[in-house]
């Protein structure tokens, strides 16, 4: 710790998201990204004392300064459809490496990383039937983590769904997980996909392994109500053409979804996508309350659009970009791009803050402050 803030470093930082959800309780001591656009970003929320603009590969561990936790958010593309599924061998996705190279040359430094936590979609846990995920476990079991993961949906925490998985390595004996480790498979966190790629790890590797559980989340969500403005700024209301066209577009299931709103008499907001069913491009909407995923055109989707139904009236636009970043959890206070699909792909491409601070709360602040009392005691907490 450096005063009464824990440490950390944040790679593949994007636009800082997961340094907003560890809070004012942590302090960023290094950050890396490739991405100019999210640098830009980066700078103008945070400064630029500590960031790295450029290939993870480039990043020295001679002169990185010591930090307790490594946050590692690495590119999902190659673990995802969108991707192929080409997993760790990608081009992108490949980047993990070069990151793990830190990991284990900041130990051989001397300065190793209490906690390690790698964020990325749900797709790890499957792509290349499982063997990047596997991959990833051998690796953390040889550099002595013990080691837990959880898939963790967004929609807990803010009114969109959202699921990425969260490896969690913590640096120690599994004496440190207790509280946070569940004997079996909790399926809030624990998919079957998960409970499959398990099954699928080597002997030491399981032997490493803990089925992380950091409890129920007690958190007051915002509504998406609160979330989407009547007088949108960066986006414009469609035509009633505009509106029509994506009307007619709509299945026969999806246009009851729209007449039962409309029967309601009520003010109802509605998320929608353009999706391509069957090879005929398709909308669907949703009106539970809950905005599909935010996704990125380089991940193949379409922007996210809002249908707001009263009664016989229905309007349509695009989520307008400050929209999109009270989704991912951001406050207003945090300065977007200029540019709308610099500010949607800044935040489609984030970490959701609050399940960032949920992680914080409830494994990484508790177990720093198991290890520091161990450490004080004079007690060997690094694995051997």
């Amino acid at each position: 710790m450096i005063g009464d803030q824990f440490t950390f470093h944040e790679d593949f930082s994007g636009a800082g998201m997961a340094r907003i959800g560890l809070g004012q309780g942590w302090l960023c001591l290094r950050a890396c990204d490739i991405d100019a656009k999210k640098c830009r970003a980066y700078r103008e929320n945070f400064g630029n004392s500590h960031l790295h603009e450029g290939d993870i590969a480039d990043v020295k561990v001679a002169s990185a300064p010591p930090a307790q936790l490594a946050w590692a958010s690495f590119p999902c593309q190659d673990t995802s459809l969108a991707g192929g599924y080409s997993g760790l061998a990608g081009q992108r996705s490949g980047a993990f490496w070069a990151w793990w190279r830190i990991v284990e040359g900041m130990k051989v430094a001397g300065k190793p990383y209490d906690i390690v936590c790698i964020e990325n979609v749900r797709g790890l846990l499957t792509s290349n039937g499982g063997t990047d995920f596997a991959a990833i476990c051998e690796a953390l079991t040889k550099e002595g983590y013990i080691f837990g993961a959880a898939v963790i949906n967004a929609s807990l925490f803010l009114p969109q769904s959202r699921e990425r998985l969260f490896i969690v390595g913590i640096r120690g004996d599994k004496e440190l997980v207790k509280g946070i480790a569940s004997d079996k498979p909790a399926p809030l966190w624990h998919p079957q996909s998960m409970q499959t790629a398990y099954e699928h790890l080597g002997e030491k590797a399981r032997e490493h392994w803990f089925w992380l559980n950091p409890g129920l989340p007690y958190v007051q969500k915002p509504k998406l109500e609160e979330i989407i403005s009547d007088d949108p700024k960066g986006v414009a209301w469609h035509t009633q053409q505009e509106t029509k066209r994506l009307i007619s577009m709509m299945s026969p299931e999806n246009l009851r979804k729209l007449k039962e709103q409309k029967d309601k008499g009520e003010r109802v907001i509605g998320m929608l996508y353009k999706r391509t069913r069957e090879g005929q491009q398709r909308a669907e909407a949703r009106f539970d309350g809950i905005a599909g995923c935010l996704r990125t055109a380089t991940g193949g989707s379409s922007r996210q659009t809002v249908m707001i139904v009263h009664g016989k009236s229905v309007r349509s636009r695009l989520l307008a970009p400050r929209e999109a970043a009270r989704l991912m959890g951001l406050p207003d206070s945090y300065k977007l791009p200029e540019k709308y699909n610099d500010a949607y792909h800044l935040c489609g491409d984030g970490v959701a803050v609050p399940v960032v601070r949920f992680l914080a709360e409830t494994v990484f602040e508790p177990i720093l402050g198991k290890s520091a009392d161990d450490i004080s005691a004079g007690k060997m907490v690094a694995a051997e």
